[in-house]
């Protein structure tokens, strides 16, 4: 299966591994909760009536509604008047940085996709005060065809969808209006791991052992309602075990997704530059 891939290039984003996840996902739902979406590379490539859309950062799900809402041939005319406007290039650092100063006025979501195209590494990162901090991505980054085409095919598919936007704290998101055999999925930021979305310097804020907690027991929960579940997370990180992770998810189905962990156990002192990256699901396929 050709999976649809994010115009935006979110750190964490799952698009990578669809072809290791999605397969172990119900076959079908009537309602999808994409509980921490960042970039969409899941949600969109899931079959259901209703897609939940959630993330905390709002400038995410501002800018899918932004594409849901507008003709798809506007969004890319308007994206080529921007950079016309800007006089984008690979080496026009001034012009990039114009455009950076005015999105942190704006807060446009167009103009924050034209700023990803151009950022270093296509980087999506903010400071403490809301303000894109990305540098410049000198001779690497532009908008070229390769992200057109995803941000069109995305587009087209998310048009397609009868999508609920939202951008609460996953401990707010209303999980009682889903009923049983709806699916939720995480791929929360990993408390073994940092990275720009989970470091505590980014403006929204680090993710603790308390907040690891409260989305177990809250997965728990739906397990009792009946409501299927999967979590993304990892058991190991350069050698640092997620014990208590490790520990709940006996409760479960562990799926491996390097197939070299599928028969270990859970002592991993040869595997310290190791990630053993997981999904554990409450139901059998």
């Amino acid at each position: 299966m050709k999976y649809i891939k994010s115009p935006l290039n979110y750190t964490g984003g799952k698009y990578n591994l669809l072809k290791d996840i999605i397969p172990f996902f119900p076959k079908e739902c009537d309602s999808f909760v994409d509980l921490f979406s960042g970039g969409l590379n899941v949600g969109i490539n899931v079959k259901a009536n209703t897609l939940y859309v959630n993330d905390h950062n709002s400038y995410l799900t501002e800018f899918f509604e932004f594409l849901k809402e507008t003709e798809t041939n506007k969004i890319i005319s308007l994206i080529k008047e921007k950079i016309d406007f800007y006089s984008l290039s690979q080496s026009n650092v001034d012009g990039y940085n114009k455009l950076r100063a005015d999105y942190n006025e704006e807060k446009s979501p167009l103009l924050l996709f034209v700023l990803v195209c151009y950022a270093f590494n296509h980087q999506i990162r903010f400071n403490n005060s809301f303000k894109f901090n990305t540098p410049f991505g000198k001779k690497r980054s532009s908008y070229n065809k390769r992200i057109e085409d995803n941000l069109i095919n995305f587009t087209e598919a998310l048009k397609k969808k009868n999508v609920i936007f939202s951008n609460v704290d996953f401990r707010d998101f209303d999980f009682s209006t889903l009923n049983q055999g709806d699916f939720v999925y995480c791929d929360p930021p990993y408390l073994i791991s940092t990275a720009s979305y989970n470091d505590g310097k980014r403006g929204f804020g680090d993710w603790k052992i308390k907040d690891d907690s409260d989305l177990l027991s809250i997965l728990d929960k739906l397990n009792s309602r009946n409501i299927f579940f999967a979590l993304s997370n990892v058991f190991v990180h350069k050698g640092e075990e997620n014990k208590s992770l490790i520990e709940w998810s006996k409760k479960y189905k562990v799926i491996y997704l390097d197939k070299n962990y599928s028969n270990c156990s859970y002592h991993f002192k040869d595997r310290q530059t190791s990630t053993m990256e997981v999904l554990v699901t409450n139901y059998d396929r």
